[in-house]
């Protein structure tokens, strides 16, 4: 499928690192405005998972590619995948053009439904959805993203020091960003939105402004 804008989909790319609170954002527009939604990281995290199960390396691009190319939307409901270390096997595989470019059509075509849809990840508005009329840029300083995913993996039963959690997120946050496939980087058209200082709920709520704002100017050009 083309990266070209499809008539009649308004898409709501929300970019960001790991627990800068982009998927509570995206879940709660989705509900706002009755979009499907897809956390297109749990694509990754799927084919890290299905791929450690098997017996695979993380590090061979064709084997984590062949479980890309095979990998079924029911696979996204498994709650293994939102643990600590499916988060880990995800950053591994992703940096893999194969799976990267194995998982392109899934995306797009994701992102191409009437009347509109909501996906978060690192490269939606740059790579999967150039397109997008509205682009959020979600981040917020790794202590503090560290120390919501600690609370989450402790919520989850987890027992992980914070310290280890911080060392995590730096290093994702270093190998996203620095992979030659499609690195996490803002869209030149995005807009910032960093939580660090943020509840949740002004969060959201600053998030469906900037939506509203991109509806405003879509709306006018149709």
């Amino acid at each position: 499928m083309s990266a070209a804008a499809p008539p009649g989909a308004f898409l709501i790319a929300v970019d960001g690192p790991a627990a800068s609170g982009k998927g509570t954002i995206a879940e709660r527009l989705a509900r706002l405005y009755g979009y499907p939604h897809l956390d297109s990281g749990l694509l990754y995290r799927a084919v890290g998972v299905t791929l450690r199960e098997a017996g695979g390396d993380l590090d061979d691009p064709e084997a984590a590619a062949a479980v890309a190319r095979a990998l079924r939307a029911e696979r996204l409901n498994d709650p293994a995948l939102r643990s600590r270390e499916a988060g880990e096997a995800a950053s591994r595989v992703a940096v893999h053009a194969a799976v990267r470019a194995a998982l392109l059509d899934f995306q797009r075509a994701f992102a191409a439904q009437a009347p509109g849809a909501v996906i978060d990840g690192r490269d939606i508005g740059t790579v999967i959805a150039p397109w997008a009329p509205a682009k959020l840029f979600v981040t917020a300083a790794p202590e503090v993203r560290a120390e919501r995913r600690w609370r989450q993996l402790e919520g989850q039963g987890e027992s992980v020091a914070y310290a280890d959690v911080l060392a995590d997120i730096r290093k994702r946050d270093e190998r996203d960003s620095g992979r030659e496939a499609s690195p996490m980087t803002q869209a030149p058209d995005a807009v910032l939105l960093d939580t660090s200082e943020m509840t949740i709920e002004q969060a959201a709520d600053a998030a469906r402004r900037i939506v509203e704002a991109a509806r405003g100017r879509w709306a006018s050009g149709h």
